[in-house]
Order: C-alpha cells, then sequence, then structure tokens
C-alpha cells in the first residue's frame, strides 16, 4: 500500500460532491484525487503516469490488495477509484460493494472481462474502461480513456451500497426465481396490440437501473424491449449476458436486419447507432464524426419517433449529459409516452433531467415506480390512472 506525498491527500474530498447533472462541487484549483488498485506494480506506475500528466488529477495513493484498498479509500476519501477487475485474493467485485457500503466513491474499473465487467458496473462501479490486448495496443489511447473515465466518475454522484440501498427501498429486481415465489401468476398483461415497442435509454448508473427495470417485468410483457446503454464496445455482451441470467424476459444483442420479437429485450451494440425501421426491423448505422455517445440514445428515439410514433413508449434512465432528451421530445411529439427517471433515485440526473426541462417527459418517476408504470400503460391504464 502506497500513499503519495500530496497535502491535498490530507483533505477528505467528500466522493460524488457533484450535483446529478454533473457540475464539481470542488474549486477547480483542488484537483481530482485518485487511488489505483492493481496488484501489478508496472500497471500502477504507468497508471499513475497518465493520470498525473493532467494536472487537475492527482494520484494520492496506490494499493496492490483488496484490503490495502479498503483501507486507503476510508483514510483518504479520495474523489475517484481506479481498480483493475482481474485481482487476486478478495474478489474486485467485493471491493466493490465494500467500498461502497462504507465509504462511497465513484469507482472506475478496468478490465479485458466483459461479463465481469457488467457485474462491476452493476454492483456500483460507474464506469469501464477496457484494457488493451497485444503488443501493437494503443497504450496512449488507453491513457486517455483512463483520464477521461476518471474526470467523468468523480463527477457522479454516488449512493451508498446500491445494491444494499436497492433492498431497503424495495427495489431489488424482481427475476424468475422472484416471480415464482410469488406464486407462479405473472402479472396480466393486455394484448390489444397499442404498444408495438418499449425503448429505453441509460448512461452512468444505467446497469443497476435496467437491472431493477427489465428486472420487474413479467415473462409475458408483449412489446418488443430495446435498450441503448453507453458502454465501451466489447463490454455490451457482457451486459446483454448478465442481465439474461437477471430477467423473465430474454435478452440478445441487436444486428443489422433483425426484426424485433415481443416479449423480447434487445440490446444496441456498441461502435454504431441502432436505428428502428417500420415493421420493427433494425439497422445498425455509422454515427457522425460529431457523436459523443456511441450507441446514441437520441439516434434510436428518433428513428422510434419517425417509424413507430404513438405505439411506442420512451424511457429515459439515469446518465450523465444530454444525449435522449431531443430524442424523446421527437417520440412525444410523435404521440408516444415519455417517462424519465427522478434525481433522487439517478446515479446522475443529467440525461432525464435534460429531457425533463426541455418537456420531453411526460412523467417523471422513481425508479421503483417504472416498471409498474409499463405493466400499467400495456394494460390500457398509463401512470396508474394518475394525471
Amino acid at each position: 500500500m502506497t500513499v503519495a506525498r500530496n497535502p491535498s491527500a490530507s483533505v477528505p474530498s467528500p466522493a460524488g460532491a457533484a450535483a446529478a447533472g454533473g457540475q464539481s462541487g470542488m474549486p477547480e484549483h483542488v484537483p481530482v484525487t485518485v487511488v489505483l488498485v492493481d496488484d501489478s506494480g508496472v500497471e500502477r506506475r504507468f497508471l499513475r503516469l497518465a493520470i498525473d500528466a493532467d494536472s487537475g488529477l492527482s494520484v494520492v495513493g496506490e494499493a496492490r490488495t483488496g484490503r490495502d484498498a479498503l483501507a486507503l479509500v476510508e483514510r483518504l476519501r479520495p474523489s475517484a477509484v481506479v481498480l483493475d477487475l482481474d485481482l487476486p485474493g478478495m474478489g474486485a467485485i467485493e471491493i466493490i460493494e465494500r467500498i461502497m457500503a462504507s465509504v462511497p466513491t465513484p469507482i472506475l474499473v478496468t478490465s479485458r472481462d466483459a461479463e465481469l465487467a457488467a457485474q462491476a458496473l452493476a454492483a456500483g462501479a460507474v464506469d469501464v474502461v477496457a484494457r488493451p490486448t497485444g503488443v501493437n495496443a494503443d497504450r496512449a489511447e488507453y491513457a486517455e480513456a483512463v483520464r477521461r473515465g476518471v474526470r467523468v466518475a468523480a463527477r457522479v454522484r454516488v449512493i451508498t451500497h446500491p445494491r444494499g440501498k436497492l433492498r431497503n427501498r424495495g427495489l431489488v429486481p424482481v427475476v424468475p426465481e422472484r416471480l415464482a415465489a410469488l406464486g407462479g401468476r405473472p402479472l396480466p398483461v393486455a394484448s390489444d396490440g397499442t404498444v408495438d415497442i418499449v425503448v429505453i435509454g441509460a448512461s452512468t448508473g444505467g446497469p443497476q437501473a435496467l437491472a431493477h427495470v427489465l428486472g420487474a417485468l413479467p415473462h409475458d410483457f408483449r412489446p418488443a424491449i430495446v435498450v441503448v446503454q453507453h458502454m465501451t464496445d466489447g463490454f455490451i455482451d457482457g451486459l446483454a449476458s448478465w442481465l439474461d441470467g437477471l430477467c423473465a424476459l430474454p435478452v440478445q444483442v441487436g444486428y443489422s436486419g433483425l426484426r424485433l420479437q415481443p416479449k423480447t429485450v434487445t440490446i444496441a451494440p456498441g461502435a454504431r447507432n441502432l436505428v428502428v425501421h417500420e415493421r420493427m426491423r433494425i439497422t445498425l448505422e455509422k454515427p457522425p464524426p460529431t457523436q459523443f455517445h456511441v450507441p446514441g440514445v437520441d439516434a434510436t428515439f428518433a428513428s422510434v419517433a419517425e417509424n413507430i410514433g404513438p405505439r411506442a413508449i420512451g424511457v429515459l434512465l439515469t446518465g450523465m449529459g444530454r444525449d435522449g432528451a431531443a430524442g424523446l421530445k421527437a417520440m412525444r411529439e410523435a404521440g408516444a409516452i415519455t417517462i424519465g427517471q427522478d434525481e433522487e433515485s439517478s446515479a446522475v440526473w443529467g440525461m432525464p433531467g435534460a429531457a425533463a426541462a426541455c418537456g420531453a417527459v411526460q412523467r417523471t418517476l422513481p425508479l421503483s415506480e417504472i416498471a409498474s408504470a409499463l405493466v400499467s400503460i400495456i394494460l390500457g391504464d398509463p401512470f396508474g390512472g394518475s394525471a
């Protein structure tokens, strides 16, 4: 365990001091403090040099084991943690859960394992950066991705132990086993065909939110579901596999030419925008050079507005930035029903907040009520009869 000799390390920096919209609560001259957790000394040195190359970032401690990491985070209260998921001894997922239970801190994970990365995000990590492989790997690009990830992570408002908080609030995802425990009778779902598709957009904090919403839907929830989650290319397959194990509905990754099927969740793959056409067919299209988030929520929402119109429901979940706001507004103007996650239950209220501000959202709901609202809409009772 190594602690940097940095004056700012002795001053606790409350994790996630940012407001939901992503504005830093710290003066600009105070650096973002970082604790590195990696069992490789070579990798820690690389990450230290990469992070310290940004004058606004400062590595204040290093740990090679989970036990040392917990002690450092509790003592230094860094702005963010950079954690390698491939650690010996105490598993990285357990480290994430313990940090989030004792001293909630934004955690950026590095990994080559897509499914493990999805589990880390569900446990409370803010984002994942793919570790390069091979002798020709672009280490400079990786270094910039880590710096960018740290800057974003440090601005995220984190909550105490997401899984524990969900349980305490009754927000635990209803997985198939729990449906069986409720008597084996799924919630009734309308079959009148008024809603063909539910399209959901999410970013920072999205995997946890998706697990809750999708996990709470019954196995005969009729509309097709499309999910656009901002995530590094290469990790979508792991997210889909993880969600498939939690949900009563089957989960798949989309591809060009696929026709969306009822009672099925389709996740947009990385590196392309998912566009929905008439007859529920999808294509994957190259994003414009100016598009920052890929896959883009706006692109999918806009295509649903144009080609599906009032036979759709749009849902915008937690995330930093504005992606999805314009597309959700287009959906509402086309006659679709639109829902935004509320500020209190969002890790970051940037995306749903921007959508609410521009008039795109018909109803802002806490995470705990979104799945039941979707079922009510399909039953012909939008928002449970409330105005």
